[in-house]
């Protein structure tokens, strides 16, 4: 059975406005193509989507106003965690809750006026902590990819202390309210991106879940690129990191890494590209080291110029020691590009020996040095990375590709329609 009609909602939903709200406008703009979509979102993405050309095919984008308590939150919560990014988006997003209660009310009026549609499908928030009390609307619902329930690491205190953790037992908070009104027992399935996310949905509802990772890669926009000159005396190694500047992404461990590498007798060069509240912090590190020029702040920078500075690296290093997810890793790896990451949370089940390297997630100082080998062994053996980089882009074409996402969710829709009807 064919998909006549989807509603898809997308709390977070625009393109160039985060990762999240990207992964919700890859949904709409590429599903929008293929059915005859029902958007619903919140106002603050009225804008983004109007300047990337509005409403996609012959859909119909619906806002849902909350400003009146989001404004007041966010402000809130940035004066209370000023350092904090983290921080301010959990107490921030609270105002999903008003937005998801506006959505039910709004969409079950339209029901008793007579309208109907295949499949809801709800793709963002892509956390389990925010639960849905649109199930209860009597659709076939999708929720996700979900990608959630990451533990701190144990050997890193001292930088998950700046990131306030103690925030995140709000988010039993949401598991609790899941069980209250219902939202992973009224699912028809739900998409987990990993094994820490499965392990929070409760057992009964496992049997609906499926794997599906959060992210995914525009192969266009991230194209495969010979090697960069093989370093050597003559070419610096061109270490790139890109990513929020916040403590959690421990680029520090990365800075040492370089220095040791430096103090080897190595030439070397890390571009880093991004910003937020711990660059000024990491700039006078770098310079403490006497690093020079061989560490370079670029600030933020628009998608198709990360694109032309995954080309110009060697290797791409994510050092931070909470990442849930790891797109940006996917992006590297579309470029061709090796990586290198810690063995938790999400690169521990984007990277293998195949596509580049993961250290243990041990503790700062060894993870340092980890990575600071890992380096030095490129430069002896560039050949090699150079083909895990190469083994990055298959793995890419054949898993993460956002055209390989939406026919998985078209053949789930047409399947989940099918278990419906009778024979």
């Amino acid at each position: 059975m064919s998909v006549q009609r989807l509603l898809l909602v997308a709390y977070q939903c625009g393109p160039g406005m985060g990762s999240v709200s990207q992964i919700g406008w890859e949904w709409y703009s590429r599903l929008a193509q293929q059915y005859r979509v029902t958007l619903v979102t919140h106002v603050r993405n009225r804008q983004a989507i109007a300047a990337a050309g509005g409403a996609v095919g012959d859909s119909e984008v619906i806002y849902i106003d909350t400003e009146w308590f989001a404004g007041p939150l966010y402000r809130l919560a940035q004066r209370l965690f000023p350092r904090s990014e983290h921080s301010v988006f959990l107490i921030a997003s609270l105002d999903y809750f008003v937005f998801d209660a506006a959505a039910w009310r709004l969409l079950g009026r339209r029901q008793e006026q007579g309208e109907r549609w295949d499949i809801l499908h709800r793709v963002t928030p892509v956390s389990l902590a925010t639960p849905t009390w649109l199930g209860r609307l009597g659709i076939p619902t999708v929720i996700g990819p979900l990608n959630s329930g990451l533990k701190d690491p144990p050997g890193f205190s001292a930088i998950m202390r700046q990131e306030s953790t103690w925030l995140v037992n709000l988010r039993e908070f949401g598991r609790w309210f899941d069980g209250v009104i219902g939202s992973s027992r009224h699912a028809t399935r739900l998409l987990v991106a990993t094994q820490a996310t499965l392990a929070m949905v409760p057992p009964r509802y496992r049997k609906r879940c499926e794997f599906m990772l959060e992210n995914g890669v525009e192969l266009d926009q991230f194209e495969p690129t010979p090697w960069p000159a093989a370093p050597g005396p003559q070419q610096p190694l061109e270490v790139l990191f890109v990513g929020r500047l916040v403590p959690v992404k421990a680029l520090s461990l990365l800075i040492d890494a370089v220095a040791q590498v430096k103090a080897a007798g190595q030439a070397v060069r890390l571009t880093v590209v991004g910003d937020g509240s711990m660059r000024a912090e990491w700039e006078r590190h770098a310079q403490t080291l006497a690093l020079g020029e061989s560490v370079r702040f670029v600030g933020s920078q628009p998608l198709t110029e990360v694109a032309g500075f995954m080309r110009r690296c060697h290797v791409f290093c994510l050092p931070s020691v909470r990442e849930s997810g790891g797109a940006v890793l996917l992006e590297a790896m579309a470029s061709a590009r090796p990586v290198i990451a810690i063995r938790f949370g999400g690169p521990a089940e984007l990277v293998d020996d195949s596509v580049g390297a993961l250290v243990a997630p041990g503790n700062p100082q060894q993870v340092t040095d980890d990575i600071a080998k890992l380096l030095l062994q490129l430069l002896l053996h560039p050949a090699e990375w150079a083909e895990r980089g190469q083994a990055g882009r298959r793995k890419v074409e054949a898993h993460y590709s956002w055209n390989a996402k939406v026919e998985a969710a078209g053949r789930l829709y047409r399947a989940i329609l099918n278990e419906r009807t009778p024979a």
